[in-house]
């Protein structure tokens, strides 16, 4: 399946890349600078009225394919871009769905492997799979030696949407990923020992994606209002704890840097609350700290932090 995530290991993307979310289009184009930062070459970004996306797992997501057409021409214009035929996108984060599978016990045969793991995906999509397009890639042992796998999963008739709008327009999206998986690539690059975490918002809930490594170890969307986000942010952070303390991990993984991007909690309560639950010291980061170098204040790093994402995987 071409056109969502098979492998992230050096692969060759444009360095163009769209952003679609709720109220908001993205397009940017990235260049790499010294040492591992890169700098935003050409970028635009148009808040557009929430009718024209309205991102959903089951259900239809572009009401008029000709206006998103018609924005998107005219973001591309903006930035200088209206030549580049060839893109990454950044799906809105509730059109697609992430898991992270835990194979509780060995498979012995490579069938009872693809048995479990496809009702392990039915069930944690809540669909079946022939009306999905599904990536899978495996990930590392957990600390007890289980198999893990990353899945990631659209339904087939909503990323026909988002591709019969771009090929209106004579483009071409060669990788197309949900927002927080976007976000969290700038996460991955520095490799600093411990883990971290991304707190994507939106005006319906967040996303928090747990990294250890180069792999998320914890995967969590949850659906809330902005009253309730700080307890079940604070939900999460216990399980997390409580998790790292079942495996063993208390002393030897610490988490050590904090990404939050989106609507919902602020930066600054975030942080506060993160500190609170496992005694840390930690700073939000922001683009800088991450290596994206913005060409002014009034560009919001919130607003292409996904795409840019996608763009860097060109380097």
């Amino acid at each position: 399946m071409p056109n969502l995530i098979s492998r992230i290991i050096e692969p060759w993307y444009p360095a163009t890349a769209i952003g679609l979310e709720k109220g908001i289009a993205s397009v940017v184009d990235l260049e790499k600078g010294r040492g591992n930062t890169f700098t935003v070459r050409r970028a635009a970004t148009f808040n557009i009225d929430d009718s024209i996306i309205t991102p959903d797992f089951e259900n239809r997501n572009i009401g008029n394919p000709a206006q998103l057409a018609n924005v998107l021409s005219e973001l591309a214009t903006s930035a200088g871009l209206v030549r580049q035929k060839r893109w990454s996108l950044s799906l809105p984060e509730a059109t697609a769905r992430t898991l992270v599978l835990t194979m509780e016990s060995p498979a012995q045969t490579a069938s009872e492997l693809q048995d479990v793991l496809r009702w392990k995906m039915e069930r944690g999509f809540g669909a079946p799979l022939e009306d999905l397009s599904v990536s899978r890639e495996r990930l590392g042992k957990d600390v007890q030696g289980r198999d893990r796998y990353l899945a990631i999963a659209i339904r087939k008739d909503i990323l026909a949407e988002y591709e019969a709008v771009l090929a209106s327009l004579g483009w071409r999206a060669g990788l197309i990923l949900p927002r927080h998986l976007g976000e969290s690539q700038w996460l991955l690059r520095n490799g600093t020992p411990g883990d971290s975490l991304l707190l994507s918002g939106s005006d319906d809930g967040f996303t928090a994606v747990i990294l250890r490594g180069r792999h998320p170890l914890i995967v969590r969307t949850v659906n809330c209002t902005n009253h309730d986000c700080e307890d079940e942010f604070y939900r999460l952070l216990l399980f997390y704890r409580d998790r790292r303390s079942n495996d063993g991990d208390e002393n030897t993984m610490t988490l050590n840097r904090l990404m939050v991007v989106g609507n919902g909690l602020t930066r600054e309560r975030a942080g506060e609350i993160v500190n609170e639950t496992t005694g840390g010291t930690l700073r939000p980061l922001d683009a800088h700290d991450l290596g994206l170098l913005l060409p002014g204040r009034d560009l919001s790093f919130d607003a292409i932090a996904a795409p840019a994402g996608l763009a860097s995987l060109s380097f």
